[in-house]
């Protein structure tokens, strides 16, 4: 293999080997960090690679790039790391305490639920409005293996975008504010059996699309297509047209306090 260039982006690098792997070219991923990326192509396709990655380069945030992720990108990453695959402990590694000890929590509250403490521990958890520390504890709940990974993978990398842009008090901001308000807003329509991090998620979401509107000159913290993609799913929750129940008014609250709070972080910036 070739070394083709580097960038300080793994998750920008992951969609440019996505990209050209759609246009028929071989290309890996290595890192010894898991930050700096190197990017490696096969000889035979070096020189047509070359022009690809110039483009690349001048503006990787181009949405082609997180579509071909979508259309052929695989489920685990090419990169190397220390001659071994980066896997899932090295880039944990590289989350802020606030990201893992939430990640942790959530992973550990699960597992406890699996060995049979459910009703002790769901009952020390569950919404109580007359115990201020619950507004908060159902974010770190979940019920089904699915639901745990699907809300720890967008916390994570949104989290973690949202840092690297915006810092860490941001983050844990955001996380205490969209907890607390779209833990209410489910209990206040629905009652208090719910949990899930969907809410604070959706918080995540509408801190990023906003932020990055508000931002146009700067590479925007999350595409279009995924905006689009969770709009739909929030929708599709509410006309109850998913095989699963929904917290969906946790969703919609966080979503919107999400959006709010990246509005405020713009006009204090200004001040």
């Amino acid at each position: 293999m070739i070394e083709l260039g580097s960038i300080n982006n793994p998750r920008a690098a992951q969609g440019f080997i996505d990209y050209i792997k759609s246009k028929g070219l071989h290309g890996e991923l290595r890192s010894q960090d898991g930050q700096t990326v190197i990017i490696c192509v096969a000889p035979e396709h070096f020189h047509q690679a070359q022009s690809l990655w110039q483009e690349f380069a001048a503006n990787p945030h181009d949405e082609k790039y997180q579509q071909a992720s979508w259309q052929v990108g695989s489920t685990q990453s090419p990169l190397s790391y220390q001659g071994q695959s980066l896997n899932l402990k090295a880039r944990f590694k590289a989350l802020s305490w606030l990201n893992r000890t939430v990640t942790l929590v959530s992973i550990a509250i699960f597992v406890a639920f699996l060995l049979g403490g459910f009703e002790t521990i769901y009952s020390m958890l569950q919404f109580n409005p007359a115990q201020p520390l619950t507004w908060f504890t159902p974010a770190i709940v979940h019920f089904s293996a699915v639901h745990l990974i699907f809300n720890l993978i967008w916390w994570m990398t949104l989290g973690n975008d949202i840092e690297k842009r915006s810092g860490k008090l941001t983050l844990v901001g955001l996380f205490l504010v969209t907890a607390f308000i779209s833990n209410w807003a489910q209990f206040l329509v629905v009652g208090p059996n719910f949990g899930g991090l969907s809410g604070v998620v959706y918080g995540l979401l509408g801190f990023c699309w906003i932020y990055s509107v508000m931002r146009p000159t700067e590479p925007p913290l999350v595409s279009n297509s995924i905006v689009g993609f969770m709009l739909v799913w929030l929708i599709l929750g509410f006309v109850d047209m998913l095989p699963v129940s929904m917290a969906n008014w946790a969703h919609l609250a966080g979503l919107l306090a999400g959006m709010a709070y990246a509005v405020s972080d713009k006009l204090l910036s200004r001040k």
